[in-house]
């Protein structure tokens, strides 16, 4: 696993990096995402790729530490003010936008994916 910055440690406004790509299976994403001191939102691009009976859970999770990781507060682009914690299942082909809530305490940001059959995830998150 890699830690990728994302911390606009390249200038002002928006800095991206990628948690994965064309990932498969279950288990934590490729990489780790550190964002630094920002306290900002967070902005993340879940991309699917399915085959035959799709299906795979999600949990976003951050960590103070890079060592203790826990669910983090998100709501879907389609409802904005309806913000979750709880894991949430993908059944097709799609793109996806999570808003990850500003002003949290994690600096550092994963996904895992568990009962995962037959899809490919690649997932990218924007800081601000």
């Amino acid at each position: 696993m890699t830690t990728l910055k994302a911390d606009g440690g390249g200038g002002a406004g928006a800095d991206t990096a990628s948690l994965c790509a064309a990932q498969v299976g279950n288990g934590v994403t490729t990489n780790v995402i550190d964002r630094g001191a920002r306290m900002g939102p967070a902005l993340l691009k879940i991309v699917t790729a399915i085959g035959a009976t799709p299906t795979c859970t999600y949990a976003i999770e951050g960590s103070p530490d890079g060592v203790s990781w826990f669910a983090i507060p998100y709501s879907d682009s389609a409802t904005p003010e309806t913000i979750s914690v709880a894991t949430f299942v993908i059944t097709t082909a799609i793109t996806a936008w999570k808003y990850l809530q500003a002003n949290r305490p994690w600096r550092y940001l994963r996904v895992t994916f568990s009962a995962n059959t037959n899809v490919t995830n690649t997932l990218d998150v924007f800081t601000a």
